[in-house]
This record gives structure tokens, C-alpha cells and sequence, in this order.
């Protein structure tokens, strides 16, 4: 307290002591033998009630004693059961948590994990993915102002996350306790395996696959890629002590459309205990991506040969071209270039009011705009006579697909007539136009979304010349071509508007996170949040239904359908008020990421207990990692001494004493007929 609180503390002693004696005795008319009693009341009183006024800061001291933390983390992943770990582990945690001299000298913090990090609960060896890495982020946020040891019991062998490596604290010591027979065994393993999700019909795709051997002698092994009974792919691969890796790439072509189901193999003649990481289920989702595209123009330019090239650059691309009086049944075709319409098109756009099909229209000096601008709302132009020579601005935020800057600001000039073009409804712009580089603030290539239907537009001509120099630049017409291959692709693209759209993969691996996602749109085509939506699961072996409800999430409905077993599976989304439903299939790959070890990875537990200045043990040497932890000094018993202050008026006893006081006065009063 400071010393004007003492001084006040003084007065307010003197007052209640003056007052008392001026009501009881100076005051009073007769010398009562309780007055003593009845000042002494009213004394404590006013002195209470001045207290209060005063609101003096009260300081007390506590002393806290803090012993160290030491953290058991258990692997509660299936490897553990694979490597015969189990009753080990369990044993072990069993051990070390009730050990009474740990006790005595750390708190001890008990947790298990395999895809999740979570406090101890109970050991069943189920987990289907081992992360190492979330171990030691969540032991950092868990425990973040506080050194201390870690005693990992695991086979670290980690199948998700960062390397776990450098993610530990080095500052916190870790002590692995190693799960497993670490005595190296002959085994030939597909470690790794890398494919695109996705292939066009009839191209390639390519096959990445990572090869590895532990063993002690020189061995051949042949690898091959099969699709059900047909061999695709096979080549001898030699291994030795010295050389136990080998990366084998692989083209294979896609000869039909949908989930393609290949096999990758590693065969020899040697016995190994583990025969079942030797082989590797992988899928690719076959498109056919077949475009007919047909261009058509009433006059003869470089720019249609241009692009018939630059389209039919993809395989998957065919380009038939048309004077608009020759050409009958639009319905042939996915995607009309429209070269310089003029009044001879408009039977070709009669035809496509009906027909919708997304259209490429190049404008040009040849190009009838008030014919255009009663065709198309888009974009309104008012030309004039006189021609100009346009250059290109690339839009870096035109973010309705992927594109890269391809040098279209050095590119030639197109040429157009002069005059204002104005932007309507949806439209996105990749190029602007600039005459002598001075922006004149028109559209160059302009992309527009209406109603479902796509179009797009390339208001120059001379296009060719912009070929001829990406070619010139990248001694190449890829660049340019795939340029061309992304406007195709966005208006080959189905944009059709419907309510109910449900994202899902076509195949996955057993032990992935299988979610499906679902989005109900009503007639404004906006989101519902109010729909009822459920999936209906048949695995088209068993034949067995499962019907699951999709919980509504942020702008879209969810299931989690994880721990279905390997197989087929057809399904439908049903929203229960409309009736509209989407069915589709998935394919869960028989694939067990925890069964592809023989060993614990004694190297990388290593590496982590030098990084941390820990040390290693064998589930053999738990009494010396006890007699360790115990004898380690860096870790010791703390003494906290905890000062706290806290106001007067808080002690809300003080205020029913006060009141006591003079109610115990009142009442000595009253019953003596002093009132």
C-alpha cells in the first residue's frame, strides 16, 4: 500500500472512533452499560463503510510449485500391428506413464496418433495414415512457452505430412523408442508412384515410377504395367547393395474413354516377407475430348488456314471449313468460327438461335457491324470507315481460365475499322486495344457468358502474323497454338446451368479422405440452403445400399464416406423437395499405404534425436531411458511465486459485515427502546 493510503486508512480509524464516541457518550443522555457494545458496532461500521471509499489494493503472495513436462507419444497407426509391434507399444506406454519416479519428477502429458494427433485414449492399431508431422506442430502449440522432452514410441515410418524431421523443436529434446524388427530383410517395393488423374483418347500419358531394394545381394527383378489380363508395359530392372533404386518411366497410350484400372508389378524369384508393397493399383479418367469445329467465311484470308493449323495442333481437334451458303446441319459441330460475318451469315445465326452452339467470331475490314451488332448483344459497335492498326494489352486479372502472357504486347498489329466498341452483360477482356500504344479503351479479345451460351471475340484481322511471331520468338508454334487450344476449350465446354452439380473423383485410394460435394441451385439459379439433399451408396459387388444424409457447409453440401471398403461403387444425389437427382460412379482402389514397410526407419529416428540431442532406444533399454530422463538436469522442478493485488471493494464479505454490524446495532436499539 502507498502512504497516502496508510494516512487515509489512519484517518478514517480517527473518524469512525469520533463519531462513535459523539453518538454513544458525548451525546448521550444516559450511560448505558451496552453502550460500549453500540459504539463498538457503529466503530466498525463507518470504518468498514470508509474502506470501502478508500478501496485500498490488497497484495498477497502464493508460491506455486511447476515440475516439467515430459510428453509420451504413442504410434497408434496399423504399421505398428504389420512390423508385429503392438504389445510392445502398448506395454511400453503402460511402463513409462506409471512409472512413480517419472511421476515424481515431470508431468507427464500422455498422447497417441496416426493421421490425428489427440490425447491418450486407447491403442487399437487401426489408424489407416501416420503423421509425424502434425505431432510435432501440435506438441509446439500445445505447449509453446515450455521446454521439454518427448519420448516418441513409433516405427517412423510416416505416410502424410512435411518431413517430420525438421518440423520438432530442436530447443525440446525427443527420445525415439524404436517399434519393430530393424534387421534388414530382402524386399523389392513400388516406393512411389506418379500419374496424372487425367488423359485425352488416343494420346499418351505418362507413368512415374520409383523403384526400391533392401538386401544385401545382387538380384533382377522385372517390371510391368498390366490392364487386367494384358501385359502393357515390361522391362528387367537389376538392384543391388550399392544400387537399391531405380526410377522406371513408361508411356501408355489410352485406348477407351472412362476410369482405366492398370496395375503396376515388381516380380522376382526371391521370398520376401512382404510381398504386398510389390504391387501398385493406380487409375486414369480417359476424356474424349473430340472437337468438330467448323469455320466459316465468305472470303478467302491467311488467318482461316492460321488457325485451322493452330487447332488441329491438338489431335483431338478437327476443323472443316465452309462458305456460309454450303454449310447445312450445325448440330454437327461443337464450336462455329464466324470469320467476318456479314449479311450472308445471317441464315447460319437463324439456325443457331436454335441450336446454341458456342461461337468464335474474328471481325476485320470486311465485317458488316450493323448486321453484327442485330445478331449478337454482347458487345455494340459503331465503326467507322477508316482503318486502324491495333496492338494488344495483356489483362494479367482475366481469371476466367489459366493463361499465360505469351508476348502479345510485342505481337504485330491487327487491323479493325476505327470507331467505339462497348462491353454488355457478362463480358471478360484478355485483350485491350491500343493504337500507338495509347489505350484507347476497347475490347481486342473479349470473352462473354449468356444465358448458358459462350462467345468470343477477336475484333481484328491479321492474326496469322501473330503466329509467324511466336514462331520467330520461341522457334516453335506451341505456345501460340496452345493459346488457341484454351479459347476452343472454353467454348467446347458444356455451361449449361443446371441446379444440382456434384464434385467428386472418379477414383481414390483406400485409406484417402472420400468426401463428396453438392451444390442445389434454385430457379434464379441461386444457392438453396434450405434444400434436403442424401446420397444413395450401392457397391456394385454386394450389391448393399447405404443411404446417407449431405450436410450443409459453407455454400455446399457434404458426406464423408471414408472407411468404405475397396471396390465400385454407383451412387445418386437426390434433392428429396424437387426430385432432381445426379448419378455417378467411383472406384476405391485396394491400396494399403501401412503395409508397405518391413522396417521401422531407424535412419530418419536417428536424425531426429542428433537434431534434438536426444538419443535412440530399443524397447530393451526403457530402464535406461527411465535413469535418463531422471538424471537429466536440463529439466528441473520450479519454484513461481505468484503476487497478486486486488481491490477492496472485491471482498463482497466485507459489505455483509458492514451491513451486520449496523444491523446488530438497530437491533440492540429497537429492543432496548432506544428508537
Amino acid at each position: 500500500m502507498t502512504t497516502n493510503t496508510i494516512l487515509l486508512i489512519i484517518l478514517s480509524l480517527i473518524v469512525a472512533a469520533v463519531l462513535s464516541y459523539f453518538q454513544y457518550y458525548y451525546k448521550a443522555k444516559s450511560k448505558l452499560t451496552f453502550n460500549l457494545l453500540l459504539a463498538f458496532l457503529r466503530f466498525l461500521g463507518i470504518f468498514g463503510l470508509l474502506l470501502l471509499l478508500i478501496n485500498p489494493l490488497i497484495t498477497s503472495k502464493t508460491t506455486v510449485t511447476e515440475k516439467p513436462i515430459l510428453a509420451v507419444v504413442v504410434d497408434n497407426s496399423s504399421s505398428v500391428i504389420n512390423l508385429k509391434a503392438d504389445k510392445t507399444a502398448t506395454e511400453l506406454h503402460s511402463k513409462l506413464v506409471s512409472n512413480n519416479d517419472l511421476k515424481e519428477k515431470y508431468t507427464i502429458q500422455s498422447y497417441q496418433f496416426d493421421s490425428d494427433f489427440l490425447p491418450f485414449q486407447q491403442l487399437d492399431f487401426k489408424g489407416k495414415q501416420t503423421n509425424l508431422d502434425a505431432v510435432a506442430k501440435d506438441l509446439k502449440a500445445t505447449n509453446r512457452n515450455y521446454s521439454f522432452p518427448t519420448v516418441l514410441i513409433s516405427d517412423g515410418n510416416q505416410t502424410s505430412g512435411n518431413d517430420y524431421v525438421y518440423s520438432f523443436d530442436i530447443s525440446n529434446k525427443v527420445f525415439p523408442v524404436i517399434l519393430g524388427d530393424t534387421t534388414k530383410v530382402l524386399d523389392l517395393k513400388i516406393n512411389h508412384l506418379n500419374v496424372n488423374k487425367y488423359a485425352f483418347l488416343k494420346n499418351q500419358f505418362p507413368v512415374e515410377v520409383f523403384l526400391q531394394y533392401s538386401g544385401t545381394k545382387s538380384i533382377t527383378a522385372d517390371f510391368q504395367i498390366s490392364q487386367g489380363n494384358s501385359v502393357l508395359n515390361k522391362q528387367r530392372v537389376s538392384f543391388s547393395p550399392t544400387k537399391n533404386t531405380a526410377v522406371i518411366n513408361v508411356l501408355l497410350t489410352a485406348h477407351k474413354t472412362g476410369t482405366q484400372l492398370y496395375k503396376a508389378s515388381l516380380i522376382s524369384n526371391e521370398k520376401e516377407i512382404n510381398s504386398y508393397n510389390n504391387h501398385k493399383n493406380f487409375a486414369v479418367e480417359v476424356i474424349d475430348q473430340k472437337t468438330n469445329i467448323a469455320i466459316i467465311s465468305s472470303i478467302n484470308h491467311p488467318d482461316i488456314a492460321t488457325l485451322k493449323r493452330a487447332i488441329e495442333s491438338n489431335a483431338q481437334r478437327k476443323v472443316t471449313i465452309f462458305n456460309p451458303k454450303q454449310i447445312n446441319q450445325l448440330t454437327d459441330y461443337n464450336v462455329l468460327i464466324l470469320y467476318q460475318p456479314t449479311s450472308e451469315f445471317k441464315s447460319i445465326f437463324d439456325s443457331n438461335k436454335h441450336a446454341g452452339i458456342n461461337t468464335f467470331i474474328v471481325t476485320g475490314t470486311h465485317t458488316d457491324f450493323g448486321f453484327l451488332n442485330q445478331q449478337q448483344s454482347n458487345l455494340e459497335f459503331k465503326m467507322t470507315a477508316q482503318k486502324e492498326d491495333y496492338l494488344a494489352g495483356f489483362n494479367s486479372q482475366f481469371n476466367l481460365f489459366a493463361l499465360d502472357n505469351i508476348g502479345f504486347e510485342i505481337f504485330p498489329p491487327l487491323q479493325n475499322p476505327y470507331g467505339k466498341i462497348k462491353t454488355n452483360g457478362n463480358t471478360s477482356v484478355l485483350l485491350s486495344s491500343k493504337i500507338r500504344n495509347m489505350e484507347s479503351g476497347a475490347p481486342l479479345l473479349a470473352f462473354s457468358e449468356n444465358q448458358g451460351s459462350r462467345s468470343v471475340f477477336l475484333l481484328g484481322e491479321n492474326s496469322w502474323k501473330w503466329r509467324m511471331e511466336s514462331h520467330i520468338k520461341e522457334e516453335s508454334f506451341a505456345k501460340y497454338d496452345v493459346f488457341m487450344d484454351k479459347i476452343i476449350q472454353f467454348l467446347a465446354s458444356n455451361n449449361a446451368k443446371k441446379s444440382l452439380i456434384v464434385n467428386h473423383e472418379s477414383f481414390y485410394n483406400s485409406g484417402d479422405a472420400i468426401e463428396i460435394t453438392a451444390q442445389y441451385f434454385n430457379k434464379n439459379y441461386e444457392f438453396d440452403d434450405k434444400a434436403h439433399l442424401s446420397i444413395s451408396l450401392i457397391n456394385s459387388k454386394t450389391k448393399k445400399t447405404k443411404t446417407y444424409d449431405l450436410l450443409k457447409g459453407n455454400n455446399a453440401y457434404k458426406v464423408n464416406l471414408d472407411g468404405l471398403p475397396a471396390g465400385t461403387y454407383n451412387f445418386t444425389v437426390k434433392e428429396l423437395n424437387s426430385k432432381s437427382s445426379y448419378s455417378g460412379r467411383f472406384e476405391i482402389l485396394d491400396f494399403d499405404i501401412e503395409k508397405q514397410f518391413v522396417n521401422p526407419d531407424l535412419d530418419k529416428l536417428k536424425q531426429l534425436a542428433t537434431l534434438t540431442q536426444g538419443k535412440v532406444y530399443f524397447p530393451n533399454q526403457t530402464d535406461d531411458l527411465v535413469q535418463s530422463l531422471l538424471a537429466d538436469q536440463s529439466y528441473k522442478t520450479i519454484e513461481k511465486s505468484n503476487i497478486s493485488r486486488s481491490p477492496l471493494i472485491d471482498w463482497k464479505w466485507l459489505l455483509v459485515l458492514i451491513c451486520s454490524f449496523f444491523a446488530a446495532e438497530w437491533f440492540i436499539r429497537k429492543y432496548n427502546g432506544l428508537l
